[in-house]
């Protein structure tokens, strides 16, 4: 398994069932976060942060279970200057089916986020979550607004992602953007976060050890 943490998110582009369900035939990632790099690969442009989540088939069990969750939540990630993709093997045309299909009938409903289509398999290949050659692990990145991936974790199939430690992880990244500090373990927003020094973490501990 790969660990893309520090390093250029693999860009690509595919079609994709959008929020509206029109189809984008030419759906690019860093397109559609705003993020604009020279032929060289210098960022230009800044853009938005990324939430980009692969799951393995639609209409199948947990997925349905994790793309609600974060529907439920993209609000919450808009807030903080991110927004979501999804990403599976399966057609635009399976994506599509799969929004109009009733949630009470194991469906996802109109969910507010793209929906790519890897029939080529290439981009879960890319991002090294591909499984046996078939479909992806629920593999999530977190992708700054210069492109560069900043957490990264990958649940097997069986296991349904915590979709509010997205948000949590986007909240650190945030804090450490705005304010130079590092985020402790356990941090949470409105936590008090460190120093990174060792005069930083002697004061942290002082008052948090006990309770980390």
């Amino acid at each position: 398994m790969a660990v893309l943490v520090g390093k250029t998110a693999p860009n690509f582009t595919a079609t994709a069932v959008m929020a509206d369900n029109s189809f984008n035939e030419k759906f690019n990632f860093f397109d559609y976060l705003g993020i604009k790099r020279d032929a060289n690969g210098k960022v230009t442009k800044q853009g938005k942060k990324g939430i980009l989540f692969f799951y393995p088939l639609d209409f199948t069990f947990v997925c349905p279970s994790e793309i609600i969750a974060f529907h439920n939540r993209v609000k919450e990630f808009k807030a903080r200057g991110a927004e979501v993709v999804a990403v599976s093997v399966d057609s635009h045309f399976t994506h599509f089916a799969w929004k109009q299909t009733p949630v009470e009938k194991g469906g996802i409903g109109n969910v507010q986020f793209p929906m790519v289509a890897d029939l080529t398999k290439s981009i879960a290949r890319d991002y090294d979550v591909l499984v046996n050659d078939a479909v992806a692990f629920r593999g999530t990145f977190m992708v700054d607004g210069k492109g560069t991936v900043r957490h990264q974790i990958v649940n097997d199939l069986p296991l349904g992602r915590n979709v509010d430690e997205a948000i949590r992880m986007l909240d650190a990244l945030n804090f450490h953007e705005e304010n130079g500090e590092v985020c402790p373990a356990n941090w949470n927003r409105g936590d008090e976060g460190m120093q990174a020094n060792a005069q930083g973490v002697a004061k942290y501990l002082k008052k948090h050890a006990a309770k980390i």
